[in-house]
């Protein structure tokens, strides 16, 4: 019997109960965090706020990483037997938040409107009852705090080249991220793939611009982009194997005229996602063949930039086993939720290529108290009571990982 399985009642117990303990705590770590949003790879006061906490937990083996990133270490007994690393996001979105709460931000025009402070707060306490119990587990906990989730190339990435996975390098590494359709006090996993890739596409198809009237002088580049956005809608319909989820979707459409003025120019702006690496390739090229010689064939111009984003996501199926079975035991069955493929994309994905990964959410949702919009929304919210199983089964996840072989 190894040191976990011995020490494993007492263990969950303690963890619990330093979860409840630290509970108003983390809610205020939260709640700060909310206040001081800030964009992407411009995390400074954020970064200084989570180092300083660290500090003040008695956590000393902290490094800077890839701009405003943070990554540290809590050693148990044995700090060579294994390394399992927990992740979480620190950015805020572009979106000026609606609710009246006393936690609203205060920074104009940014606001975390996808959960990254619930993550922070989240890891901070797992943190803080991870160095109380360090003397009961055995290996290391290597704590990640990453800028710039939100935006290509993801600060994900960028720890990596940082080398966020090396000295030591983590076995495992497990994240959590919010999940509004979940209520409250549960948790939902998927094992295998979960999450799309992501690329961004933009588009300037370039014309003759004139007067409405007189269409004989013009190349039209509205007309252009209407036959264009219509046809590369085959790309899903007609070209992927439709057993490969795929998404393409145009969100902007710019053509600045009027109603009797043609532009030079239209701008559009696209994301295509996938679950398959070879079509996804495939699917960039298709594009490109049907953009041009659409373009091209009614006398226009194309300048068509994709942006590689992230990866897809893929839950490593034997880690998620035994992380859905530690939460089951720590929060009860009934409370761990199985869940279907998400075609949101997410740089955590970059983690899970390197090393074994398990990306799982924890439910937020208060229909009773009107905590129910969406991620990316002026008024998202969650549900502070989750915080404390955010916390507490974030850490009690670590250390049964730790045990396992």
């Amino acid at each position: 019997m190894n040191f976990l399985a011995q020490q494993t009642p007492m263990l969950q117990n303690k963890i619990k109960s330093l979860a409840s303990a630290y509970k108003e705590e983390v809610i205020s770590f939260r709640r700060h965090l909310h206040a001081h949003p800030e964009l992407s790879f411009k995390e400074f006061e954020t970064a200084t706020f989570v180092a300083n906490k660290l500090k003040e937990f008695g956590i000393t083996e902290i490094e800077s990483k890839a701009t405003t990133g943070w990554s540290a270490l809590i050693k148990g007994k044995n700090p060579e037997r294994k390394v399992v690393a927990l992740r979480a996001d620190m950015d805020a979105l572009p979106i000026i938040e609606a609710n009246e709460v006393p936690y609203k931000s205060q920074n104009p025009g940014v606001m975390h409107a996808c959960g990254h402070d619930a993550h922070t707060a989240s890891l901070l306490g797992a943190a803080k009852i991870l160095n109380d119990v360090r003397d009961q587990f055995e290996g290391t906990i290597k704590l990640i705090f990453q800028p710039g989730e939100e935006i290509i190339p993801g600060g994900a990435s960028l720890m990596i080249q940082d080398k966020v996975l090396e000295n030591p390098r983590p076995q495992a590494i497990l994240g959590q991220h919010v999940m509004p359709f979940i209520p409250a006090g549960k948790v939902g996993f998927r094992s295998g793939l979960y999450m799309a890739s992501t690329d961004e596409l933009y588009l300037t198809i370039t014309g003759k611009g004139g007067h409405g009237a007189m269409p004989e002088t013009f190349i039209d580049p509205v007309l252009i982009s209407a036959h264009l956005l219509v046809a590369l809608q085959q790309i899903v319909s007609r070209v992927a194997n439709p057993k490969i989820p795929s998404v393409l979707s145009f969100g902007r459409v710019e053509a600045l005229g009027a109603t009797n003025i043609i532009p030079n120019e239209v701008k559009i702006q696209g994301t295509f996602r996938t679950l398959d690496e070879a079509w996804r390739a495939k699917a960039h090229q298709k594009m490109r063949q049907i953009a041009e010689g659409i373009v091209e064939g009614m006398g226009g111009k194309l300048d068509f930039e994709i942006r590689k984003g992230y990866p897809f996501l893929k839950n490593e199926p034997a880690l998620t086993a035994r992380t859905m079975e530690a939460a089951r035991s720590y929060l009860g069955a009934e409370n761990v939720l199985d869940l279907d493929i998400w075609m949101a994309a997410e740089d955590f994905a970059f983690f899970s290529q390197e090393v074994d990964g398990c990306f799982y959410r924890l439910g937020t949702r208060n229909e009773a108290r009107g905590i129910t919009s969406g991620v990316h929304t002026p008024t998202f919210d969650i549900e502070e009571e989750a915080l404390e199983i955010g916390s507490g089964l974030m850490a009690w996840l670590a250390v049964s990982e730790l045990s396992s072989t």
